[in-house]
């Protein structure tokens, strides 16, 4: 139950939901206003059906009394014609209906001066004994009456009680529990359906924004939708390419600046070689090489960052394999232990220099690195494992940071940016990069890749 609930509160929490909320109540109020005009309508029709029978039947008395009137007052005397008879005698005055004297007057003309008025049954049918009545038959099935007054064809008025049998308006369905429950269900389905229609276009947007989040490089969403959507989806991608130019601006500027530096410090390197002093000489020469280590390192990682690499689909497992043999053919400790046979939507040079970047880490750090992979949910994690020190659990999300190591090993060289630009690699093409820990020693960097 609980669960229910949540899954309703969340439904009704998001802009599908809401909306659908909105269109259920309007779809059902418009469906019960629709119901009750049509029903007004219905019992309007029975009305003027039911009045129209009278209409016939006192056009039909005075066609009879224009041929022969005495024998056709001798038949109403006798009661001998159905459905009409002499008019009860003190009825001298009354108050004509004025919807069923307009009818008469539309079909018999004004000069028949036609008017007519319900009558009570007791009045209509004053020997009737209900006692004695017939089988079935009740004060609710005797006939309706009307009480008419017209002038027949030889201008002279005659008073007449017409009478027909009950013509009733059958019981209306519109609160039946099977009828309310079928608008109410049409109505939620069809809300839904037409509430996740026309919020596709904002889920295309989530998810593209979702997708630039964790790579640069998406491709340009589809401008598809009603106009408002289509300019929002515009300037969307308007705004991934300006953020793109950005970064490929960035990196120019990083690479002009090191390719400027390499003539000064190769002239540099030069000079020093002309120092006498052998130790003196041997230090300068090193902190020089560093230098030079860390000007490449970091357009390293500004490339990293920004990669126009196309997307293409490959065999996870090929690439593993490839890493690996290139890392043992130099080598290192370096096994492919375990594949995935999976095949993703990826940037294949992004992912060997992600992967590649992990295993010189592991390889610095432990000596040896084994690689595996496996299928998630959503997609395929990939597993780079070492037997090393590992990393201090506070120092875990420090050292992704550019130029921040670790201190487990103090006496490896290095320039902090290794795990920066293995992140920033597996970032170009939509995976995440996690460490983590083993016990009793040794890490696992794991690149989460989820299917696009």
């Amino acid at each position: 139950m609980r669960a229910l609930h949540r899954t309703v509160i969340g439904f009704l929490d998001s802009l599908s939901g809401r909306l659908g909320l909105l269109l259920a109540c309007g779809l059902v109020v418009a469906s019960f206003m629709s119901l009750l005009l049509a029903e007004h309508a219905r019992r309007d029709d029975f009305e003027h059906i039911r009045l129209e029978r009278v209409v016939d039947s006192v056009a039909d008395m005075i066609a009879r009394f224009t041929r022969d009137p005495r024998r056709t007052q001798a038949l109403l005397r006798e009661n001998r014609i159905l459905g009409a008879r002499d008019a009860p005698p003190g009825w001298t005055s009354f108050l004509p209906d004025s919807r069923l004297t307009t009818l008469l007057s539309k079909r018999l003309g004004s000069e028949s001066d036609a008017r007519a008025t319900p009558m009570s049954r007791e009045a209509c049918f004053p020997n009737f004994d209900l006692a004695d009545r017939a089988a079935g038959v009740t004060d609710i099935t005797l006939p309706e009456c009307w009480y008419v007054v017209f002038l027949d064809g030889n201008g002279i008025e005659r008073r007449v009680a017409v009478d027909l049998m009950p013509f009733r308006v059958p019981p209306s369905s519109i609160f039946d529990p099977l009828s309310l429950l079928l608008i109410g269900s049409v109505a939620v389905l069809l809300s839904i359906v037409g509430a996740r229609f026309a919020t596709i276009p904002l889920r295309m947007l989530t998810e593209a924004a979702r997708v630039f989040s964790v790579t640069i490089d998406p491709e340009p969403i589809r401008e598809d939708g009603p106009r408002e959507v289509r300019a929002a989806l515009r300037t969307f991608n308007l705004m991934q390419n300006r953020v793109r130019e950005g970064f490929r601006e960035r990196t120019q500027i990083l690479a002009s600046v090191t390719h400027d530096l390499q003539t000064p410090l190769t002239r540099l390197r030069l000079r020093l070689e002309q120092v006498e002093d052998d130790h003196l000489r041997e230090r300068l020469i090193s902190d020089l090489a560093v230098t030079q280590k860390l000007v490449k390192d970091g357009l390293e990682f500004a490339r990293s960052i920004e990669s126009s690499e196309p997307w293409s689909v490959v065999d996870i497992d090929s690439i593993l394999s490839s890493v690996a043999e290139d890392a043992a053919e130099f080598g290192a400790s370096v096994r492919f232990v375990s594949g995935c046979g999976a095949e993703l939507r990826t940037k294949p040079n992004a992912l060997s220099r992600c992967l590649t970047n992990l295993v010189d880490n592991a390889i610095k750090y432990a000596g040896d690195a084994e690689l595996s992979c496996e299928r998630t949910k959503s997609g395929v994690a990939i597993v780079v494992k070492d037997r090393g020190p590992g990393i201090p659990e506070d120092e875990i999300e420090r050292v992704l940071q550019p130029f921040q190591r670790h201190h487990a090993i103090p006496d490896r060289p290095g320039s902090g940016l290794g795990l920066s630009i293995a992140d920033a690699q597996a970032r170009t093409f939509g995976g995440q990069l996690v460490l983590k820990n083993i016990e009793p020693n040794g890490l696992t960097a794991t690149i989460v890749i989820n299917a696009v």
